[in-house]
């Protein structure tokens, strides 16, 4: 959780001011675009073998087979990395084309786009070979922070001349090959593989799994970037670099989830494997409603502080607040959700759910095509939301009709309505102080009186926990 937090700050810091102030709008949203292209990539060139590799592997009892298997993960990307590569080659003018239709800067980086893509699966591959040897915290460290730190040292480089952009672009994709490199070696490592062809695998189980996997995958990524890809079809590549940035800020909502879901997910599939659905119940409705808590108070947070931080911005990024919203409503309508899709993932439903997802899929991109080339960027975060609602609409369905478990509670009501209250009462409270003086005052009133009416209200038995156990140790002190 420290890593994660420390990655997302390195990244705010790069988002917020360096790629702001160092970079001009056109680059950094070239820069956007490469990278959401690739993410959209790299479940495809990653096969489905990092949750495979992590569902399969401890089934395994003969070392042989355990190195048959590994030796299976290695090879499986390939089956899609070669063709996807030969198509990148030999149809590289038609796909710059096609891409650069808006925007001429992105034709000549379609080799960056499939580069990257490719280092992102294949670091994947060796992040889920060190998490079956229960070692994660050095492959999170690397997918949190590597990338990050070397971002901020490149800006920093191109702020003093001593780098061009176009060498900064060339560096990018050398940085995500040296981050897989150096992951390569640690899981080898940990565990050097033995080349080996075992005819007793379950093969076409194992296949059949990474097929479906890649499906999870591709929803999950295109839900979160084609918007991007997609903006740069319609707008000015700059307008990508804006809505980036509005849409960084939104992410900061959905932060508390990522750590959370770390614990809710093997507790989830405990409970599902006892068939212990009374306590999963609890833990349905109790992680909904810790993650709103949280979720919710940055949303507000970031509403009521969001004149002050465009302040610290250059003016052409100022005016996102339509989009800041509608992303961060999306980020809100995950955390209500709570554990689900812990349930939906570890119940024997998840084909179901999948494939589901990937006609969601489909749903966003009509969604964006609709509404950017009539509402621009506003269009695309209102399509984000739509999608995010609708996809966690039919979850919570699923869940409810399944086990007949619904995440709300009376609480969560209550939740809501001190929410609302502090965003009325502190939207038009803004001391005339520098804007970073200003977000910390408002920040620090706005948590003490919300967290001060959560624990009088006792609205989450584990909040109020926490709060207790601080002020013990203040007395302590």
């Amino acid at each position: 959780m420290l890593v994660t937090y420390l990655g997302f700050g390195i990244g705010a810091v790069n988002v917020l001011f360096l790629y702001t102030n160092f970079m001009s709008d056109t680059y950094y949203g070239l820069i956007q675009v490469m990278l959401s292209a690739a993410l959209i990539l790299m479940p495809l060139m990653a096969f489905g073998v990092p949750n495979t590799l992590v569902k399969f592997y401890s089934s395994f009892q003969d070392q042989n087979q355990k190195e048959g298997f590994l030796t299976l993960m290695l090879l499986f990307p390939l089956l899609l990395i070669i063709p996807i590569g030969l198509l990148s080659y030999f149809a590289n003018e038609a796909i710059g084309t096609f891409l650069a239709r808006e925007n001429p800067e992105v034709k000549e980086y379609v080799w960056y786009i499939f580069w990257i893509g490719f280092a992102m699966a294949y670091f994947e591959v060796f992040y889920a070979w060190t998490r079956v040897h229960l070692k994660s915290v050095f492959g999170n460290f690397m997918k949190e922070v590597f990338c990050r730190v070397g971002q901020t040292v490149l800006l920093v480089l191109l702020y003093f001349d001593s780098i061009d952009v176009s060498f900064f672009l060339k560096a990018l994709v050398v940085l995500y090959l040296a981050r897989t490199l150096i992951m390569k070696g640690y899981a080898y490592h940990l565990h050097r593989p033995r080349l080996k062809v075992v005819r007793t695998l379950p093969n076409w189980k194992i296949f059949s799994y990474s097929l479906i996997i890649i499906l999870g995958g591709s929803t999950a990524i295109i839900l979160l970037e084609i918007d991007k890809v997609m903006l740069n079809h319609y707008v000015q590549i700059e307008n990508v670099a804006y809505y980036s940035v509005a849409g960084f800020m939104a992410s900061a909502v959905g932060v508390p989830g990522r750590a959370m879901h770390q614990i809710t997910y093997p507790l989830t599939a405990k409970l599902l494997n006892e068939k212990d659905f009374f306590a999963l119940k609890r833990l349905y409705q109790k992680s909904a409603l810790t993650l709103f808590v949280i979720s919710g108070l940055l949303f507000v947070l970031l509403l009521s502080n969001l004149n002050d931080l465009y302040l610290l911005l250059p003016d052409t990024y100022g005016g996102a607040w339509f989009i800041v919203f509608w992303i961060g409503m999306a980020k809100v309508s995950d955390a209500v959700l709570g554990n689900n899709n812990a349930i939906l993932y570890n119940s024997d439903y998840y084909r179901a759910v999948l494939f589901m997802g990937m006609g969601l899929a489909l749903l966003t991109i009509v969604f964006n095509l609709w509404l950017i080339p009539e509402y621009g960027i506003k269009g695309a975060a209102i399509a984000s939301f739509m999608a995010f609602l609708l996809y966690n609409t039919i979850k919570l369905l699923f869940v409810w009709r399944t086990y007949g478990m619904l995440p709300f509670t009376v609480n969560m009501g209550k939740v809501l309505a001190v929410l609302f209250f502090l965003l009325l009462l502190f939207q038009y409270v803004r001391p005339n102080l520098p804007p970073l003086v200003n977000i910390a005052i408002k920040t620090v009133l706005m948590g003490g009186f919300y967290f001060g009416v959560v624990y009088r209200l006792n609205v989450s038995e584990d909040i109020s926990a926490v709060i207790r156990s601080i002020f013990r140790r203040i007395k302590k002190e």
